[in-house]
């Protein structure tokens, strides 16, 4: 029997954010976990974890584990023996409806927000891990191949990747549009919550490396547990209701129940002072739009701008399908080759045999470069033949053949 590409996932289409925690799998246990399937699955070959806030998947070649095996193997070592979390798992078993499910997922075609452009850096990162164990796979790598073609495609012919449809990516990407880039990065920035969006905040600021952050919050310890984990600053939340914002030139609201939090703002230097109200209700007083030394953003805006970004990668989604398609097609042509990419593999160490002995009765021409050439030649004539063996007489002609138009 031959090797299929298999999967299984549990993501936001199937489960919730509680149930899919249970089979969140920690960095430091991704080693553990594959090679307990090595072990308990000894014809798994190439395997790959993809692990985000939103799912956990697990794609791997075999030739006779299917992916309920699988699944049931991950769900008795997380919660014990049982089924009661079949149902939350999707799974496929043939190679092609798993590419198909693995370019869906890379394209943000199934993701929460539609078109993230955070997947295919999660699944990158995934398959160097891959590599790492040694556990690419044929399948799986040429998978990868087709993933990381489709994703250019996309970028290139499609405004799918255009913009962004997250909030608090947006709110730090106004930073860099407001000030110069050489300063952007050294700005003083202050967070005001410790919510969801502040988190997101602090994810996102891995693509923008803003190194002066401080975090503010009534609840002084999340305050704290956010600073330690992103190497940030704690900023006393008495001095946030005292409006003593002194050096700060970027404001973020984005506490709960705060109703105009942020009613002063300090003296401006050489660049405004930009205050992002990503509050409900807003944090941050309109009246400090009419300071001329400030630059005001709320939630309005930034959706505004969103809605127009997710209209767009809307209108895309038929372009998309339609390179998952062709994308999917060449994959499933190399996949139907296969058996002859193996003859000819095999079959090249019979010619290039046949071609030493003939060209060894011609000293001028046996050397390395001359049998390379010839059994090229010949490989290439036998995969134009319907039936591509050859006998060894047949063989023996179109040697002689090619040797002479040398």
């Amino acid at each position: 029997m031959d090797k299929s590409l298999r999967y299984i996932s549990i993501s936001h289409k199937t489960a919730s954010v509680t149930q899919r925690e249970v089979y969140h799998i920690p960095e430091e246990e991704k080693e553990n976990l594959v090679s307990m399937i090595r072990a308990t699955f000894s014809d798994v070959a190439g395997l790959l974890l993809l692990v985000t806030c939103n799912r956990t998947e697990i794609y791997f070649e075999s030739v006779d584990t299917t992916s309920g095996s699988l699944r049931d193997f991950l769900i008795s070592e997380t919660v014990g023996k049982g089924n009661t979390s079949r149902r939350l798992f999707s799974c496929g078993d043939t190679t092609k409806e798993t590419v198909k499910h693995l370019l869906n997922v890379s394209s943000g075609l199934d993701s929460s927000v539609l078109g993230d452009v955070e997947i295919i850096h999660q699944i990158k990162k995934a398959y160097q891990f891959s590599i790492g164990c040694n556990l690419q796979g044929s399948l799986l790598e040429r998978a990868m191949q087709t993933v990381f073609k489709s994703h250019k495609r996309i970028s290139n012919e499609t405004l799918f990747r255009d913009g962004t449809t997250s909030v608090a990516y947006k709110a730090l990407k106004m930073i860099t549009h407001t000030y110069d880039k050489s300063s952007a990065k050294e700005k003083k920035i202050l967070f005001i919550g410790a919510g969801d969006i502040v988190k997101q905040l602090f994810k996102y600021n891995s693509k923008f490396s803003f190194t002066n952050i401080y975090v503010g919050n009534r609840t002084e310890e999340k305050a704290m547990a956010l600073a330690k984990k992103y190497q940030a600053k704690v900023y006393s939340w008495k001095k946030v209701l005292a409006n003593d914002f002194k050096d700060f030139d970027v404001i973020i609201g984005a506490a709960s129940n705060c109703t105009d939090l942020v009613k002063r703002i300090p003296a401006s230097g050489i660049d405004p002072v930009l205050l992002i109200d990503l509050a409900v209700p807003c944090n941050i007083n309109k009246d400090t739009s009419r300071n001329k030394n400030a630059l005001l953003y709320d939630l309005d805006t930034i959706s505004m701008d969103l809605e127009d970004t997710k209209e767009k990668r809307t209108a895309a989604i038929g372009k998309v399908k339609e390179i998952i398609k062709e994308e999917l097609l060449v994959y499933t042509q190399w996949l139907q080759s296969a058996p002859l990419r193996a003859f000819l593999a095999e079959y090249k160490i019979l010619v290039n045999q046949k071609v030493t002995d003939y060209l060894e009765t011609d000293s001028k021409k046996h050397d390395l470069q001359t049998v390379k050439t010839v059994t090229d030649r010949v490989i290439r004539r036998v995969k134009r033949r319907a039936n591509p063996a050859m006998s060894l007489e047949e063989m023996n002609t179109v040697i002689a053949e090619q040797v002479s138009f040398l």
